[in-house]
């Protein structure tokens, strides 16, 4: 049996992957790492490093997916393969760095209801935003986890180094999954990351937003299951 490690992206938890898991069958065993309970950068890593293998199998989701990168430039030797979905090397742009600020002033300012329904229209494909199972995950995992953490993860991930020209470092073998309608990380990204790496793989879906895991989860499966190995 082969372990996997998942590490969520912002506002996120185990939940993420609830529609995925059971998808992959038995020959896996599936581990989270608690991304929530980090309050700063270098806590999110050591999360990371304490809730994965030696040599691991991570599977991880937009912001996680980039701690994910960073986590194996830095530790080679600890990664065995590495799955980013949703997910740029590149850092944020002046105008997202602009944006969250804007959303940081509010939220320090205002109470969280949870996640709104513009936000809804950005991450989710049009022909998800009335799916009632992905969103009421994500609106409950936003009420969950709440303003603090989201907060927190938006203050240690506003810098973020460009690791683009680094991807040629990483000698593991790296699936690249994204989908052409993601209006936070474009198509271009992941074939640019794709160019770079010396062994990856990329798989590019329609009709997906941002949240793969939840909007095309027997994709996402079927990807996992021809990249990982089963034992």
């Amino acid at each position: 049996m082969t372990r996997l490690d998942f590490i969520p992206g912002t506002l996120c938890d185990a939940r993420m992957w609830s529609r995925l898991l059971p998808l992959l069958g038995e020959q896996y065993a599936c581990q989270h790492v608690p991304l929530h309970e980090a309050q700063t950068r270098q806590q999110m890593h050591a999360l990371i490093s304490q809730h994965s293998a030696e040599r691991a199998h991570l599977v991880a989701f937009s912001l996680g997916a980039y701690l994910a990168l960073e986590y194996t430039l830095r530790h080679p030797q600890r990664v065995q393969s590495l799955t980013l979905i949703a997910n740029s090397a590149r850092g944020l742009t002046p105008g997202e760095i602009a944006a969250r600020q804007r959303i940081m002033q509010t939220l320090e300012r205002t109470p969280y209801m949870g996640i709104s329904r513009i936000r809804l229209r950005e991450i989710l494909h049009p022909s998800h935003l009335d799916d009632p199972e992905s969103v009421g995950i994500i609106r409950q995992m936003s009420v969950d986890l709440g303003k603090d953490v989201l907060l927190a993860q938006f203050r240690a991930s506003m810098e973020r180094p460009d690791l683009m020209e680094q991807l040629a470092q990483i000698s593991c073998p790296v699936l690249l999954i994204g989908a052409h309608e993601d209006q936070l990380v474009p198509a271009d990204d992941l074939l640019a990351m794709q160019r770079r790496l010396a062994h990856g793989h990329l798989s590019l879906h329609h009709g997906s937003g941002h949240m793969l895991p939840l909007e095309l989860p027997q994709a996402v499966a079927a990807d996992l299951r021809a990249f990982l190995p089963t034992q």
